[in-house]
């Protein structure tokens, strides 16, 4: 009831962002809009998802498994945009990655860290390199990179040091308990991780290399910044022009935004924050709601009703591992 509460109140905030707008305001913009550029936004967010599915691939050694590395990671993201934070991506990545990829549970939740790792690593870096330059919101962007860095730490605590690791993890989950997750999903989460922390790290460890990390490093920084230009595409569909460095501050600090507020995919929060940094940069209200509504509709529900698809196709055999490593983990009788 709690995740349903939540999930509502999300979709809550879009209305209300609708109805500030104007829907006859949202509609008049999308009729000036060139919906080539939106179509080709789409395209872009699909090879976004496709470079990170080799992401992956590359990290589990697999990378000749286009099909299969790009349904893995495409439900993996479906699942964490209807999660507090994302939480459970990773651990749906894992699940589907064991059953597709046939490799371990471990393993896979290790790649997910170590991609969850680097994602942080890069958005925080580029906030505040970013924020350098642009005065306006320089403060706010340099403390969204140093949190994103400070989540980085903790993920690299998580995944590469196991006493601290296990340590972490233990302060941190009466917090994550707060979170509008399932008290079984929760309980099962911590004794999974902290049993199974040493095949995480024992897998991350010897993955982890100059070369390796160079190769994903690059993978990751190319699927922030196509994010980027996608959203820049969705601006000049409007018929709009702004600083491609404003768009990526504008588009890394929505994230964080999205992510902090906990809400699931950041449904709302996102949405919101795009539109105010938007007008904050003297775009008008309307045209500003209208692309954080599009954005989000060629990157955020594509990929969703892909995930849905692929759920569905895969659905009996992955939910059956979702079962043994989540939600039966209910006090035995």
């Amino acid at each position: 009831m709690k995740q349903f509460i939540v999930l509502l109140f999300s979709m809550l905030l879009v209305v209300l962002l609708i109805l500030w707008i104007g829907p006859s305001n949202i509609i008049t913009a999308l009729e000036t809009a060139d919906w080539w550029f939106i179509l080709l936004a789409a395209v872009i967010h699909i090879v976004v998802v496709f470079i990170r599915s080799l992401r992956w691939g590359f990290i589990i050694n697999q990378t000749t498994e286009f099909k299969n590395n790009f349904v893995v990671k495409t439900i993996g993201i479906f699942a964490g945009n209807f999660s507090p934070m994302k939480s459970a991506g990773e651990v749906l990545t894992a699940v589907a990655g064991k059953k597709l990829n046939k490799i371990s549970l471990s393993e896979g939740m290790s790649a997910g860290l170590t991609e969850r790792f680097f994602d942080l690593a890069i958005a925080g870096s580029l906030l505040i390199v970013a924020g350098l330059f642009l005065p306006k919101i320089r403060f706010i962007a340099i403390i969204g990179g140093l949190l994103s860095l400070g989540v980085t730490f903790i993920v690299y605590l998580i995944n590469w040091r196991e006493g601290s690791g296990v340590w972490l993890y233990s302060e941190i989950h009466p917090i994550i308990s707060k979170l509008p997750i399932k008290e079984e999903v929760l309980d099962n989460l911590y004794d999974r991780l902290t049993t199974g922390l040493e095949g995480i790290i024992n897998y991350a460890q010897s993955f982890s290399n100059l070369k390796n990390l160079s190769f994903v490093f690059i993978l990751s920084l190319m699927s922030w910044l196509l994010e980027c230009v996608r959203l820049y595409t969705v601006f000049y569909a409007f018929n709009l022009q702004m600083d491609f460095m404003a768009i990526i501050i504008i588009f890394l600090l929505a994230n964080v935004i999205g992510v902090l507020s906990a809400l699931p995919g950041g449904i709302g929060s996102i949405e919101i924050s795009l539109t105010g940094l938007f007008v904050l940069f003297g775009v008008s209200s309307a045209l500003a709601g209208s692309i954080a509504l599009v954005d989000r509709l060629v990157s955020f529900w594509l990929v969703n009703v892909l995930g849905i698809i692929f759920s569905t196709y895969y659905a009996r055999d992955i939910l059956d591992e979702i079962k043994k490593y989540t939600i039966s983990l209910s006090p035995e009788k």
